[in-house]
């Protein structure tokens, strides 16, 4: 068989601590302060701002920063992506590398090239993820050119709260997309250990989602961050 018991073990607990933490990582955020919920609160505190401002050339200065952010990641990884291609073709001088490791199982051309091809597809998923990000703040920029209609006077403070709502949902589903990409980052970094031995594949996933859950919910910057509208740490009253 390619790949063996351990092998497989660990796989399936990697995808599963990736994609079980994502979805318990969205769920949760509907019922407990996280770093999540109260980013999109501001996000909206910022667009009720917008609407009632006549120049935007600073909210479009920091949504420009954003994006140059999010581009250079997305950039980034076609770069890594090239690079895990490269060694796809060159997969005997990367089973030589590994055979000299202390402790390191056994390993052939053929397993080598399946675990650079998972790889390749963690990277390609990324990139996707990273692009949509980018796309959307293209949109968050027409809005932001869009609000100034708001500033008239004809305009009711109900279809300015309502423009601001939706603004600043599509803002927090870029911020969504672009966290994503980072997560696959996180999680790559995870896999690679999987080149060195199944166990530590299993070790680095669990630690992964053990440091995400902290930054996530645990961390010293939610606290803060909470505290900016009087909120404490646990579950939404």
């Amino acid at each position: 068989m390619l790949l063996s018991f351990l092998d497989i073990f660990a796989l399936a607990l990697f995808f599963f601590c990736w994609i079980g933490y994502s979805l318990f990582a969205r769920k949760r955020a509907k019922t407990t302060h996280c770093l999540s919920s109260i980013l999109c609160s501001l996000r909206i505190d910022w667009f009720n701002t917008v609407v009632h401002k006549e120049n935007q050339v600073a909210d479009a200065s920091l949504i420009g920063n954003v994006e140059r952010t999010v581009t250079f990641f997305a950039s980034s990884t076609i770069l890594v992506l090239a690079g895990v291609i490269t060694v796809l073709a060159h997969a005997e001088e990367v089973v030589t590398v590994l055979n000299e490791i202390p402790l390191s199982p056994d390993t052939n051309a053929l397993l080598v090239q399946f675990k650079l091809a998972v790889l390749a597809l963690i990277f390609v998923y990324a990139f996707f993820k990273f692009t949509w990000s980018i796309r959307q703040f293209g949109f968050v920029s027409v809005l932001l050119g869009a609000s100034v209609e708001f500033h008239q006077e004809n305009k009711t403070e109900e279809e300015r709260d309502r423009f601001a709502r939706h603004a600043a949902k599509v803002l927090d589903q870029s911020g969504h997309e672009y966290n994503k990409g980072l997560r696959t980052y996180y999680f790559a970094l995870a896999y690679l250990s999987w080149f060195l031995h199944p166990a530590m594949l299993v070790v680095s996933s669990l630690i992964v989602v053990a440091v995400l859950y902290r930054r996530e919910y645990r961390s010293r910057v939610l606290r803060e961050l909470l505290a900016t509208k009087g909120f404490v740490p646990g579950k939404k009253s």
